[in-house]
């Protein structure tokens, strides 16, 4: 298994965790501020130059007032829809 910031599954991450934050009506700024965190944090997790560890993403999904089970199973179908 490739491990690479720029593969195809991280793409997929990326691109679904943007979808989420602005389902969820937050802003990169705003999503940051309610992690105390730079807005940088959040833009670099959305360009993938940031990788996010299951207790960070368990964080933030709080903050995005999203079900952390139901994110990952969206990635899931995505995953087996490539």
């Amino acid at each position: 298994m490739r491990k690479t910031i720029h593969s195809p599954a991280s793409q997929t991450f990326c691109s679904l965790f943007r979808e989420e934050r602005q389902k969820a009506h937050l802003s990169q700024e705003g999503l940051a501020e309610k992690l105390n965190k730079p807005q940088s944090f959040v833009a670099k997790i959305e360009r993938g130059e940031r990788r996010v560890d299951l207790v960070e993403f368990m964080t933030i999904a709080h903050a995005m007032e999203i079900d952390p089970v139901k994110f990952v199973r969206k990635l899931q179908k995505l995953f087996a829809a490539r």
